[in-house]
């Protein structure tokens, strides 16, 4: 078979593949539970940073600097970023009534750029006591570590002629990771609600006619990753909120002359006529037919709210039916009903 006639053959077989498609997709909005949850009771927060090293470790933080060619407080820089950047969101996504930055104490300090051992309650109780706050928030590390590497190229110089000519020049590769984690201590239930890592490689590329004209090339690297730390403390004060996404369901457009005809009507928004033509075939006289309906009167079910109905609906499509889908699908409904309690929790208090 030509070259031609072959791609034709391929894409023709694709396309009948995907009109033949017993299924559909559509997406739906819906909302999901904080990823942490914070009680009502909890009104005034503080933010440690243990990054900052400590005496201890002041020594080892200037070799790591050196050795990674770090820029000059690119550490504290980022580090001050992420957690701005996350009180200045918390304020406004929680109606906390006070947010305080701590001024950490040799206790609290860190530095080594690695996630360090948890504090202990009798500190976390000192800083919730001298600082009249019910929960702490740690930044519990932060850490550029930054590889060079130059090489020699070319690059085009204008002459006192005006005309544009290759020059010798150096060029340079920053490959900068950036990680940092949060935790939560809530002093009340002596508990770590929440501990998450971060991990960031950026590259930065630069030519110069000298090595430090190379550097100068990229001197937004600073501003990349301040920016980058910024993102991450607006992320992690997100997680405290209820999250709103869309998520996709499949649902089955042949078997008879009524899924045809529903699925015109579910791609005009008519979702309730698309149903009521999937309820008349729950009585159709070929299972599978009878089991797709029954699918596809839970995704109804789900789009109109009623998930224990979809979940009977769903189980009714896998248990007497055999339908392929619908056990997972039942799961993944089971999911969101766990899930709408825990959120109703969280909007109750």
């Amino acid at each position: 078979m030509k070259k031609p006639i072959k791609i034709a053959f391929l894409l023709s077989l694709t396309f009948l593949i995907s009109a033949c498609s017993s299924t559909n997709r559509l997406t739906i909005g819906v909302t999901e539970p904080a990823r942490i949850f914070l009680s009502s009771e909890i009104r005034n927060i503080g933010i440690i940073n243990r990054s900052e090293p400590a005496k201890r470790n002041a020594g080892l933080d200037k070799i790591d600097q050196l050795l990674s060619a770090e820029g000059f407080n690119l550490d504290k820089k980022g580090a001050d970023a992420a957690i701005s950047a996350f009180s200045s969101q918390a304020k406004k996504i929680k109606n906390f009534d006070k947010i305080i930055v701590i001024e950490p104490t040799e206790a609290v300090k860190s530095g080594l750029g690695v996630l360090p051992a948890t504090l202990s309650w009798e500190i976390i109780d000192q800083l919730c006591e001298e600082n009249n706050v019910d929960l702490i928030f740690s930044l519990a590390f932060y850490d550029t570590d930054t590889q060079s590497a130059f090489r020699v190229t070319s690059m085009p110089i204008e002459n006192n002629l005006g005309i544009k000519v290759n020059v010798p020049a150096q060029e340079v590769t920053l490959n900068t990771v950036v990680n940092s984690g949060w935790r939560i201590y809530d002093p009340q239930t002596r508990f770590v609600l929440d501990e998450h890592i971060y991990t960031k490689n950026m590259v930065f590329n630069g030519r110069g006619i000298n090595p430090m004209k190379a550097i100068e090339a990229i001197k937004r690297r600073n501003e990349t990753i301040q920016e980058y730390s910024s993102n991450l403390g607006i992320a992690y004060a997100n997680k405290l909120v209820p999250n709103n996404l869309r998520i996709s369901r499949d649902y089955f457009v042949r078997g008879s002359n009524n899924f045809k005809i529903a699925q015109r009507r579910a791609q005009t928004g008519d979702w309730n006529g698309a149903a009521a033509l999937w309820k008349e075939e729950l009585k159709n006289t070929n299972l599978k037919i009878r089991g797709r309906a029954n699918y596809n009167m839970a995704i109804s079910s789900e789009i109109n709210g009623d998930l224990d109905l979809a979940i009977e609906y769903a189980s009714k499509a896998y248990a007497d039916y055999r339908n392929r889908l619908a056990l997972d699908y039942v799961n993944i409904l089971k999911y969101r009903v766990e899930q709408n309690i825990r959120l109703e929790e969280q909007l109750s208090n």
